[in-house]
Protein backbone atom coordinates (compact mmCIF):
# COMPACT_ATOMS: atom_id res chain seq x y z
CA UNK A 1 0.00 0.00 0.00
CA UNK A 2 2.87 2.32 1.19
CA UNK A 3 4.81 1.80 -2.64
CA UNK A 4 1.13 2.52 -4.50
CA UNK A 5 0.85 5.91 -2.34
CA UNK A 6 4.51 6.53 -2.93
CA UNK A 7 3.73 6.03 -7.39
CA UNK A 8 1.01 8.33 -6.90
CA UNK A 9 3.04 11.33 -5.81
CA UNK A 10 5.13 11.81 -9.07
CA UNK A 11 2.10 11.42 -10.85
CA UNK A 12 0.16 14.21 -8.82
CA UNK A 13 2.61 16.76 -8.64
CA UNK A 14 3.05 16.14 -12.93
CA UNK A 15 -0.64 17.44 -12.74
CA UNK A 16 0.34 20.13 -10.53
CA UNK A 17 2.91 21.29 -12.95
CA UNK A 18 0.64 20.79 -16.06
CA UNK A 19 -2.23 22.56 -14.51
CA UNK A 20 -0.18 25.76 -13.47
CA UNK A 21 1.45 25.48 -17.68
CA UNK A 22 -1.90 26.09 -18.53
CA UNK A 23 -3.83 28.01 -16.25
CA UNK A 24 -1.52 29.51 -13.92
CA UNK A 25 -1.59 32.75 -15.02
CA UNK A 26 -5.27 33.44 -15.46
CA UNK A 27 -5.32 31.63 -11.68
CA UNK A 28 -3.11 34.57 -10.60
CA UNK A 29 -4.75 36.74 -12.09
CA UNK A 30 -8.31 36.02 -10.78
CA UNK A 31 -6.59 35.70 -7.05
CA UNK A 32 -5.34 38.95 -7.28
CA UNK A 33 -8.17 40.50 -8.70
CA UNK A 34 -9.96 38.65 -5.87
CA UNK A 35 -7.55 40.12 -3.08
CA UNK A 36 -8.29 43.70 -4.54
CA UNK A 37 -11.59 43.43 -4.37
CA UNK A 38 -11.50 42.70 -0.64
CA UNK A 39 -8.24 45.10 0.67
CA UNK A 40 -8.22 47.87 -2.59
CA UNK A 41 -11.06 50.97 -2.03
CA UNK A 42 -12.46 51.60 -5.24
CA UNK A 43 -10.88 48.80 -6.89
CA UNK A 44 -14.24 47.66 -8.80
CA UNK A 45 -14.70 51.07 -10.12
CA UNK A 46 -15.15 51.52 -14.32
CA UNK A 47 -12.79 54.36 -13.90
CA UNK A 48 -10.15 52.12 -12.25
CA UNK A 49 -10.55 49.28 -14.74
CA UNK A 50 -10.29 51.84 -17.49
CA UNK A 51 -6.70 53.57 -15.90
CA UNK A 52 -5.90 50.21 -15.45
CA UNK A 53 -6.27 48.65 -19.27
CA UNK A 54 -5.00 52.01 -20.52
CA UNK A 55 -1.62 51.96 -18.52
CA UNK A 56 -1.37 47.99 -19.98
CA UNK A 57 -1.90 48.31 -23.46
CA UNK A 58 1.44 49.72 -24.50
CA UNK A 59 3.02 46.52 -22.75
CA UNK A 60 0.15 44.32 -24.21
CA UNK A 61 1.47 45.43 -27.67
CA UNK A 62 5.41 44.88 -26.82
CA UNK A 63 4.66 41.91 -25.52
CA UNK A 64 2.83 40.76 -28.58
CA UNK A 65 6.30 40.85 -30.50
CA UNK A 66 8.26 39.74 -27.73
CA UNK A 67 6.32 36.49 -28.22
CA UNK A 68 6.67 35.93 -31.63
CA UNK A 69 10.82 36.71 -31.35
CA UNK A 70 10.30 34.11 -28.42
CA UNK A 71 8.65 31.76 -30.60
CA UNK A 72 11.85 31.55 -32.83
CA UNK A 73 13.99 30.40 -29.75
CA UNK A 74 15.04 34.53 -29.59
CA UNK A 75 14.78 37.64 -27.69
CA UNK A 76 14.43 41.10 -28.40
CA UNK A 77 16.48 43.55 -26.01
CA UNK A 78 15.95 46.48 -28.60
CA UNK A 79 12.10 47.45 -27.61
CA UNK A 80 12.15 49.72 -24.44
CA UNK A 81 15.36 52.03 -26.94
CA UNK A 82 12.57 51.41 -30.12
CA UNK A 83 9.64 53.17 -27.77
CA UNK A 84 12.05 56.03 -27.08
CA UNK A 85 12.89 56.53 -30.49
CA UNK A 86 9.92 56.77 -31.97
CA UNK A 87 8.92 59.20 -29.11
CA UNK A 88 11.68 61.17 -30.46
CA UNK A 89 11.11 61.15 -34.34
CA UNK A 90 7.08 61.67 -33.60
CA UNK A 91 8.28 65.32 -31.82
CA UNK A 92 10.36 66.15 -34.54
CA UNK A 93 8.17 65.57 -36.99
CA UNK A 94 4.61 66.31 -35.78
CA UNK A 95 4.65 69.71 -37.17
CA UNK A 96 4.11 67.72 -40.78
CA UNK A 97 1.05 66.08 -39.57
CA UNK A 98 0.45 62.87 -37.32
CA UNK A 99 0.46 60.84 -40.17
CA UNK A 100 3.68 61.37 -41.94
CA UNK A 101 5.07 61.47 -38.34
CA UNK A 102 3.78 57.66 -37.98
CA UNK A 103 5.72 57.06 -41.58
CA UNK A 104 9.05 58.18 -39.94
CA UNK A 105 8.38 56.26 -36.95
CA UNK A 106 7.88 52.95 -39.31
CA UNK A 107 10.81 53.83 -40.96
CA UNK A 108 12.95 53.81 -38.15
CA UNK A 109 11.09 51.30 -36.50
CA UNK A 110 11.74 49.02 -39.52
CA UNK A 111 15.05 49.63 -39.62
CA UNK A 112 16.06 48.55 -36.28
CA UNK A 113 14.14 45.28 -37.32
CA UNK A 114 16.46 44.95 -40.36
CA UNK A 115 18.98 45.33 -38.56
CA UNK A 116 18.03 42.50 -35.78
CA UNK A 117 17.02 40.49 -38.00
CA UNK A 118 19.96 40.81 -40.36
CA UNK A 119 22.62 40.24 -37.34
CA UNK A 120 20.78 36.88 -36.02
CA UNK A 121 19.79 35.26 -39.55
CA UNK A 122 22.31 36.45 -42.01
CA UNK A 123 25.82 37.41 -39.66
CA UNK A 124 25.15 34.64 -36.82
CA UNK A 125 24.68 36.77 -33.58
CA UNK A 126 23.27 35.67 -31.08
CA UNK A 127 19.80 37.52 -30.50
CA UNK A 128 20.81 38.80 -26.97
CA UNK A 129 23.89 40.58 -27.99
CA UNK A 130 22.52 41.20 -31.73
CA UNK A 131 19.38 43.57 -29.89
CA UNK A 132 21.84 44.08 -27.01
CA UNK A 133 23.81 46.18 -29.35
CA UNK A 134 20.24 47.73 -31.00
CA UNK A 135 18.93 48.86 -27.68
CA UNK A 136 22.41 50.78 -26.78
CA UNK A 137 22.62 52.35 -30.10
CA UNK A 138 19.22 53.11 -30.30
CA UNK A 139 18.46 55.05 -26.87
CA UNK A 140 21.27 56.87 -27.92
CA UNK A 141 19.80 57.87 -31.02
CA UNK A 142 16.81 58.75 -29.55
CA UNK A 143 18.71 61.41 -27.06
CA UNK A 144 20.79 62.79 -30.17
CA UNK A 145 17.18 63.18 -31.65
CA UNK A 146 15.59 64.79 -28.62
CA UNK A 147 17.95 65.27 -25.36
CA UNK A 148 14.83 66.08 -23.31
CA UNK A 149 11.55 65.97 -22.57
CA UNK A 150 9.23 67.86 -24.92
CA UNK A 151 5.81 68.89 -24.44
CA UNK A 152 3.55 68.00 -27.80
CA UNK A 153 0.55 70.22 -28.39
CA UNK A 154 -1.03 68.26 -31.30
CA UNK A 155 -5.13 67.42 -31.35
CA UNK A 156 -4.71 65.07 -33.32
CA UNK A 157 -2.16 63.05 -31.37
CA UNK A 158 -3.82 64.08 -28.01
CA UNK A 159 -6.97 62.62 -29.72
CA UNK A 160 -5.18 58.78 -30.06
CA UNK A 161 -3.75 58.96 -26.62
CA UNK A 162 -7.44 60.49 -24.96
CA UNK A 163 -9.70 59.10 -27.26
CA UNK A 164 -12.77 56.42 -26.92
CA UNK A 165 -15.40 54.95 -29.12
CA UNK A 166 -18.22 54.16 -27.24
CA UNK A 167 -16.51 54.57 -23.88
CA UNK A 168 -13.65 52.40 -24.94
CA UNK A 169 -10.12 54.46 -25.15
CA UNK A 170 -8.61 54.01 -28.53
CA UNK A 171 -5.24 52.10 -26.65
CA UNK A 172 -7.32 49.11 -25.30
CA UNK A 173 -8.60 49.19 -28.75
CA UNK A 174 -6.04 48.89 -30.48
CA UNK A 175 -3.87 46.83 -28.10
CA UNK A 176 -7.24 44.24 -28.66
CA UNK A 177 -6.90 44.30 -31.87
CA UNK A 178 -3.61 43.75 -32.68
CA UNK A 179 -2.93 40.68 -30.35
CA UNK A 180 -6.87 39.42 -32.19
CA UNK A 181 -3.92 39.82 -35.53
CA UNK A 182 -1.49 38.76 -34.00
CA UNK A 183 -3.42 35.40 -32.70
CA UNK A 184 -4.69 35.00 -36.20
CA UNK A 185 -1.26 35.13 -37.41
CA UNK A 186 0.18 32.71 -35.56
CA UNK A 187 -2.75 29.75 -35.53
CA UNK A 188 -4.08 30.10 -38.64
CA UNK A 189 -1.37 31.14 -41.56
CA UNK A 190 1.65 29.18 -43.24
CA UNK A 191 4.10 32.17 -41.76
CA UNK A 192 2.79 31.37 -38.17
CA UNK A 193 3.57 27.70 -38.85
CA UNK A 194 6.95 28.37 -40.40
CA UNK A 195 7.98 30.92 -37.41
CA UNK A 196 7.10 27.91 -34.93
CA UNK A 197 8.92 25.50 -37.12
CA UNK A 198 12.08 27.45 -36.74
CA UNK A 199 11.98 28.36 -33.33
CA UNK A 200 11.22 24.03 -32.40
CA UNK A 201 14.35 23.42 -34.86
CA UNK A 202 16.47 26.19 -36.89
CA UNK A 203 18.28 23.55 -38.76
CA UNK A 204 15.20 21.03 -39.51
CA UNK A 205 13.41 24.18 -40.96
CA UNK A 206 16.20 25.09 -43.08
CA UNK A 207 16.70 21.26 -44.22
CA UNK A 208 12.74 21.54 -44.60
CA UNK A 209 13.22 24.07 -47.33
CA UNK A 210 11.51 26.72 -45.21
CA UNK A 211 12.88 30.59 -45.96
CA UNK A 212 14.59 30.45 -42.49
CA UNK A 213 16.39 34.30 -42.70
CA UNK A 214 13.16 35.84 -44.30
CA UNK A 215 11.11 34.63 -41.62
CA UNK A 216 13.78 35.86 -39.04
CA UNK A 217 14.13 39.31 -40.42
CA UNK A 218 10.06 39.71 -40.91
CA UNK A 219 9.76 38.79 -37.30
CA UNK A 220 12.38 41.21 -36.02
CA UNK A 221 10.37 44.25 -37.89
CA UNK A 222 7.25 43.27 -37.00
CA UNK A 223 8.83 43.32 -33.35
CA UNK A 224 10.04 47.16 -33.62
CA UNK A 225 6.92 48.25 -35.51
CA UNK A 226 5.06 47.01 -32.90
CA UNK A 227 7.10 48.59 -30.04
CA UNK A 228 6.78 51.63 -32.19
CA UNK A 229 3.44 51.57 -32.36
CA UNK A 230 3.60 51.29 -28.45
CA UNK A 231 5.99 54.26 -28.11
CA UNK A 232 3.49 56.15 -30.25
CA UNK A 233 0.84 55.77 -27.67
CA UNK A 234 2.60 56.07 -25.10
CA UNK A 235 4.32 59.54 -26.12
CA UNK A 236 0.29 60.26 -27.05
CA UNK A 237 -1.30 59.47 -23.75
CA UNK A 238 1.38 61.51 -21.89
CA UNK A 239 1.40 64.37 -23.93
CA UNK A 240 4.54 64.98 -24.27
CA UNK A 241 7.96 63.00 -25.41
CA UNK A 242 10.52 62.25 -23.25
CA UNK A 243 13.47 59.22 -24.70
CA UNK A 244 14.93 59.72 -21.34
CA UNK A 245 12.96 57.52 -19.34
CA UNK A 246 9.87 56.18 -22.03
CA UNK A 247 10.62 52.38 -21.86
CA UNK A 248 12.87 51.93 -19.45
CA UNK A 249 12.80 47.90 -18.39
CA UNK A 250 9.94 47.68 -21.00
CA UNK A 251 12.01 44.73 -22.30
CA UNK A 252 11.90 43.31 -19.28
CA UNK A 253 8.19 43.57 -18.42
CA UNK A 254 7.51 42.08 -21.75
CA UNK A 255 9.72 39.12 -21.50
CA UNK A 256 7.86 38.29 -18.21
CA UNK A 257 4.74 38.44 -19.47
CA UNK A 258 5.53 36.40 -22.00
CA UNK A 259 7.13 33.83 -20.29
CA UNK A 260 4.59 33.72 -17.58
CA UNK A 261 1.63 33.82 -19.89
CA UNK A 262 3.12 30.08 -21.13
CA UNK A 263 5.27 30.61 -24.11
CA UNK A 264 8.80 28.76 -23.55
CA UNK A 265 12.21 30.74 -24.00
CA UNK A 266 13.50 27.35 -25.67
CA UNK A 267 10.93 28.58 -28.85
CA UNK A 268 8.60 26.19 -31.17
CA UNK A 269 5.08 27.45 -29.59
CA UNK A 270 3.62 30.66 -28.56
CA UNK A 271 0.56 31.45 -26.46
CA UNK A 272 -0.91 34.70 -27.36
CA UNK A 273 -3.81 34.94 -24.64
CA UNK A 274 -1.51 34.05 -22.30
CA UNK A 275 0.86 36.75 -22.99
CA UNK A 276 -2.01 38.87 -22.49
CA UNK A 277 -2.98 37.76 -19.51
CA UNK A 278 0.86 37.70 -18.08
CA UNK A 279 1.03 41.47 -18.97
CA UNK A 280 -2.48 41.95 -16.47
CA UNK A 281 -0.77 40.17 -14.47
CA UNK A 282 2.36 42.47 -14.26
CA UNK A 283 0.27 45.32 -14.52
CA UNK A 284 -2.73 44.38 -11.57
CA UNK A 285 0.56 43.33 -9.14
CA UNK A 286 2.38 46.88 -9.91
CA UNK A 287 -0.75 48.90 -8.94
CA UNK A 288 -1.50 46.75 -6.01
CA UNK A 289 1.54 47.47 -4.50
CA UNK A 290 1.65 51.19 -5.42
CA UNK A 291 -2.00 51.83 -4.40
CA UNK A 292 -0.95 49.97 -0.97
CA UNK A 293 2.34 52.88 -1.06
CA UNK A 294 4.81 50.55 -1.49
CA UNK A 295 7.86 51.51 -3.02
CA UNK A 296 8.90 50.62 -6.42
CA UNK A 297 11.95 49.28 -5.32
CA UNK A 298 9.04 45.92 -3.88
CA UNK A 299 7.59 45.80 -6.98
CA UNK A 300 10.65 44.91 -9.01
CA UNK A 301 10.99 42.18 -6.23
CA UNK A 302 7.51 41.05 -7.08
CA UNK A 303 8.41 40.66 -10.47
CA UNK A 304 11.36 39.10 -9.87
CA UNK A 305 9.40 35.71 -7.76
CA UNK A 306 6.89 35.79 -10.00
CA UNK A 307 9.69 35.13 -13.09
CA UNK A 308 11.35 32.66 -10.89
CA UNK A 309 8.03 30.99 -10.43
CA UNK A 310 7.15 31.08 -14.06
CA UNK A 311 10.39 29.30 -15.05
CA UNK A 312 10.01 26.71 -12.30
CA UNK A 313 6.45 26.01 -13.58
CA UNK A 314 7.39 25.47 -17.31
CA UNK A 315 10.25 22.83 -16.42
CA UNK A 316 10.13 20.05 -18.99
CA UNK A 317 7.44 22.05 -20.82
CA UNK A 318 9.90 22.43 -23.40
CA UNK A 319 9.06 22.55 -27.42
CA UNK A 320 6.32 21.01 -29.30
Amino acid sequence: MAEATLKTVPLDRARVLQWLQTYGVYAGVALLMAVNIVITPHFLSAENFRTQAVQVAPVIIVALGMALVIGTEGVDLSVGAVMALAASVTALYLGYGLLPALLVVAVFAAGIGLANGALVAFVGVQPIVATLALMVGGRGLALVLLPQLEDLRNPALASLGSGDVLGIPYLILIAAVLALLVAFTVRRTTFGRQLLAIGDSRPAAQLAGLPVRRVLIVVYVVCALLAAVAGVLATARLGASDPTSLGNLMELSAITAVVVGGTPLTGGRVNIAGTVAGAVLIQLLTATLIKHDLPPSWTQIAQAVVIVCAVYAARGRGKR
